[in-house]
């Protein structure tokens, strides 16, 4: 009896503890008018985007539109976060810019993006939002797929089509480029913001 009582008292004394352990916090809820707020945002700075594109592949051709996204989208997206007070940014799995590499959440999110447009969903449609911790602190974070463009495929598409012009630009401007290979519809990327709570 004494063996069992002194099997029994530590297996007793954990359970009294961590019946008096306090509950893991409760989640933390986006505030209002974030994922309102966030989405106005990813309609605006693609948009914009391809407006300054479309203008320069009327002008100069795609070889000179490689300069402008390489400029312009991160200019805007710097520009769409001082205004707004969100973190914007484009990520992909195969990106072209080094800047453009997914943390953690973002690769989860394209990886999911890539699996649901191949299962027939419309990139177009394609968003997501968590509230996440980071560093202790809770975040709000938001992405919008970017689907390639009929446009995009100048200097996105298959390798073998690129005009000899685009293939010069992109190894000069870009010699570790991962982003060929893309058919108009498929997932480009994302669009990712982030704001504290």
């Amino acid at each position: 009896m004494k063996q069992m009582v002194s099997r029994v008292l530590p297996v007793l004394a954990v359970l009294l503890v961590a019946g008096c352990a306090a509950p893991p916090p409760a989640p933390v809820a986006a505030p209002p008018g974030y994922l309102d707020e966030a989405r106005g945002i990813a309609a605006m700075v693609p948009a914009n985007l391809l407006q300054v594109l479309t203008a320069e592949l009327e002008r100069g051709g795609p070889a000179g539109a490689i300069e402008v996204c390489r400029d312009k989208a991160p200019e805007m997206a710097r520009a769409a976060s001082a205004r707004t007070g969100w973190n914007v940014r484009r990520a992909s799995l195969r990106n072209r810019n080094p800047k453009g590499v997914p943390d953690a959440w973002e690769r989860a999110v394209l990886e999911r993006f890539d699996a649901q447009a191949a299962a027939g969903a419309s990139g177009a449609t394609l968003e997501t939002h968590q509230v996440v911790t980071e560093d202790g602190k809770p975040y709000f974070r938001y992405a919008k797929a970017l689907p390639t463009q009929a446009l995009c495929v100048q200097c996105h598409g298959d390798p073998a089509t690129l005009g000899t012009a685009v293939k010069a630009r992109l190894q000069a401007l870009y010699p570790d480029d991962r982003a060929t290979g893309y058919a108009p519809g498929q997932i480009r990327g994302a669009l990712f913001l982030k704001k504290p709570i």
